[in-house]
């Protein structure tokens, strides 16, 4: 009597190994279906979540690198002024958002390619024909790479932005349509949130340029109007000493990283005269030093008697109080 043939495929372990201690072909199929397929299909996706795991921390350790980096310990170690330390502070922390942003954006990339392998290798597992999916994935991306266009500028425009450290979390910047801090980037968006609190989403291919108020240092700039009258010699030297005040403050040490600068009249008018004030402060901090300035420089000039340039009068004509198409009454002599 010949032997039965062997019922179970090439890589079916559990099939095949039910089949040599038993010799029931039902038994080990059905064996193979209920304990085989599953146990296979759960040690792929254990061993996809491993290799997940172990790549994040690698890209977390890169991270971590890159945030402690090399040259600003060595200027820690030199004998620095005043406004070079806070220089190093900013640089710091700049390359720590960069650093976090791009950990942030290949954690992405690495999902993708890792969940792509496993759903394949399950694929192949349920003894599914995966040679027509691995052909047809180029035609596939050509399609949607023409379908999908406009992801595909998103997703290399906010590679880019953060490869060359045109933004960051918590930057505070100007994209055109919307401006605000820097929430979160990601492949396709950035989202910002303005002054007063709304939420923008822009995507990252539709930017079309970045201004970004927070990198290294900023400048408050102020424009001082005073009355045509007054000299402006003794202005120039008011303004001065409220500077070098602000300067001096203990409360805005490292906030004020250089020397204010008066720059001088930036424009006369027939009934005033404008002089600009410069102050080079730490990033983001551009905003606080000019409203204390102000404050200063009213404070100043109440106690200096200089006063602000003096209101247009606004002349009201007076109408008659009859209608214009009605005669004035004359009364008779």
């Amino acid at each position: 009597m010949l032997p039965l043939a062997n019922p179970c495929l090439s890589g079916e372990s559990t099939c095949e190994r039910v089949y040599s201690w038993t010799g029931n072909e039902q038994l080990a199929e059905l064996a193979d279906v209920v304990i085989g397929k599953p146990a296979s299909l759960l040690g792929i996706l254990l061993i996809g979540l491993v290799a997940r795991w172990l790549l994040h921390r690698v890209v977390d350790r890169l991270v971590r690198r890159a945030e402690d980096g090399v040259l600003p310990d060595r200027l820690s170690k030199m004998s620095v002024g005043r406004g070079a330390t806070e220089d190093i502070d900013s640089a710091r922390g700049r390359r720590m958002q960069r650093a976090r942003s791009m950990g942030g954006l290949l954690k992405s990339v690495i999902t993708g390619i890792v969940v792509a392998i496993v759903v394949t290798m399950m694929l192949a597992e349920l003894n599914y024909d995966i040679g027509p999916i691995i052909a047809s994935a180029g035609i596939v991306g050509v399609a949607l790479g023409f379908g999908a266009q406009n992801l595909v500028k998103d997703f290399f425009a906010g590679t880019f932005m953060i490869f060359e450290d045109q933004l960051g979390v918590g930057d505070v910047v100007d994209l055109g349509p919307a401006s605000g801090t820097v929430e979160a980037v990601s492949l396709r968006v950035t989202r910002l949130r303005d002054i007063n609190g709304t939420v923008w989403y822009v995507r990252n291919g539709e930017i079309l340029r970045v201004g970004n108020q927070s990198q290294n240092w900023a400048r408050a700039v102020l424009d001082v109007t005073v009355p045509y009258r007054e000299d402006v010699a003794r202005v120039r030297s008011v303004l001065s000493d409220v500077a070098d005040d602000l300067w001096h403050d203990e409360d805005f040490e490292g906030v004020i990283i250089e020397e204010p600068e008066i720059w001088g009249v930036e424009a006369v008018t027939a009934d005033q005269v404008t002089i600009r004030v410069t102050l080079k402060t730490a990033p983001m901090e551009q905003w606080r030093v000019a409203r204390e300035m102000r404050a200063r420089i009213k404070a100043r000039f109440d106690s200096q008697g200089i006063g602000t340039p003096d209101a247009q009068p606004v002349v009201v004509a007076q109408g008659h109080d009859q209608p214009l198409d009605q005669p004035e009454e004359k009364t008779s002599p």
